[in-house]
């Protein structure tokens, strides 16, 4: 097979998979007899080949797909207007917590939070499919470990965490996943924030350790009574 024909047949295949095909699954297409190295070399042709078309391919954490580009989907949204799926600040700066600090209890989120972070919240985030339990600290009550998923990436169009942008200072550690949501194609969730809503307040939290020390947390901006906050988070959560 030559190198045309062989790039068809990983174009036919990547086009009418509904889900990322790593390279060995992609090597099953020709009986294993092209090395890894080979298709990679064939897959990156075919990326430059889409390099001036309204779709990409690229590679994500579980594998290569094709998707539309972050400039086509005002286009494409005009075709499925339903509203997008809306997150609030709370499970936003959940998710940023468990993204930067992995692995995280729930314990080290609130003690970053300044406030009770609701189950509902990092049940939504499970559900969705971000967020999961990889195992638990060795600690009184055992508690669990959250971290993100290979799907938390894949929805960002992401290969690896390493690919998360650096935060250079605190008024980017609210809006990380807004940004990102804006380089990601149509098909990945739109993580806005509601419009309006003020920037974490303890955003700037995230570059601190999690072990705070004492002073630290008492030069901190005041933070809503604990009950209120986590009263706020459940209802948040709901509507969601």
């Amino acid at each position: 097979m030559n190198t045309a024909d062989a790039k068809r047949v990983l174009e036919t295949a990547l086009i009418c998979s509904q889900q990322p095909l790593p390279v060995r699954e992609l090597r099953v297409l020709f009986n294993d007899e092209l090395g890894a190295d080979t298709i990679k070399s064939l897959l990156e042709d075919l990326r430059n080949d889409w390099s001036q078309r309204g779709v990409e391919l690229v590679c994500v954490a579980t594998g290569w797909r094709f998707q539309s580009r972050p400039e086509m989907r005002e286009y494409l949204d005009r075709l499925h207007p339903e509203k997008p799926p809306r997150y609030t600040r709370a499970t936003l700066e959940t998710l940023a917590i468990i993204a930067y600090r992995q692995p995280v209890t729930r314990g080290d989120m609130e003690d970053i939070r300044g406030v009770t972070i609701n189950s509902l919240i990092l049940k939504q985030l499970e559900e969705r499919g971000w967020v999961e339990v990889i195992g638990h600290r060795e600690a009184p009550g055992r508690p669990a470990l959250f971290a993100t998923t290979r799907q938390f990436l894949d929805d960002l169009g992401l290969e690896s965490l390493d690919q998360l942008p650096l935060l250079d200072n605190p008024a980017q550690q609210s809006a990380v996943f807004e940004a990102l949501a804006a380089s990601a194609a149509g098909a990945q969730p739109d993580l806005r924030m509601e419009e309006g809503e003020p920037p974490a307040a303890e955003a700037s939290a995230l570059t601190d350790p999690i072990q705070q020390p004492p002073e630290a947390a008492a030069d901190a901006p005041s933070l809503p009574p604990n009950d209120e906050s986590a009263a706020d988070d459940a209802a948040q959560a709901v509507e969601t």
